[in-house]
């Protein structure tokens, strides 16, 4: 027996076929997220990394700041020491001048010959005395002038005066300081 089918068959349709240039704008459209995504997780991975670069920056110039004041304070310190240290050695000197001059000075006075006053300066020496003699005057000045320490000694001026019912000659000596 024979068999007819005599019912329509449904046909299948074709599924028609997308159009190429649809596909390749999706291609591309993907294509172009994803570089999108990486581009972005590139850019901000490297923004990230710079800022913390900057951060740790930061940071050293602060620690270097702080280094810098550190040496800039000890070195104020340091020249404030050395001030004061340069003053105390010119006050030693200062002291020990003086004491010199004065040794020297009463070694050469002559007998008859007193000192009434002694004005120091930085590198002179003005001198007041008394004698009893003009003799005793020029003694003194002889001997100032042959001094190690002493030098352009000078008479300024030799006054005969009435003291006590003695005669006394005032005289005054500048010289300079060879210490």
């Amino acid at each position: 027996m024979i068999k007819i089918n005599l019912l329509p068959v449904k046909k299948k349709k074709k599924a028609k076929p997308l159009p190429t240039f649809l596909i390749v704008a999706v291609g591309v459209v993907i294509v172009s997220i994803a570089v999108m995504f990486y581009l972005n997780y590139f850019f901000q991975s490297r923004l990230a990394s710079r800022q913390a670069q900057v951060t740790e920056n930061e940071r050293k110039l602060e620690e270097l700041a702080n280094k810098i004041k550190a040496v800039d304070d000890y070195e104020k310190r340091n020249a404030e020491y050395r001030k004061r240290k340069d003053i105390i050695e010119q006050l030693g000197k200062n002291t020990a001048a003086p004491v010199r001059i004065l040794d020297e000075i009463s070694t050469l006075l002559p007998v008859g010959v007193w000192l009434t006053s002694m004005n120091i300066t930085a590198d002179s020496i003005n001198l007041k005395c008394s004698a009893f003699s003009n003799t005793d005057v020029v003694n003194f000045v002889n001997n100032l002038k042959g001094s190690k320490i002493l030098a352009d000694v000078y008479l300024q001026e030799s006054v005969q005066a009435q003291q006590g019912g003695f005669t006394i000659y005032n005289f005054g000596i500048t010289c300079k300081v060879k210490i």
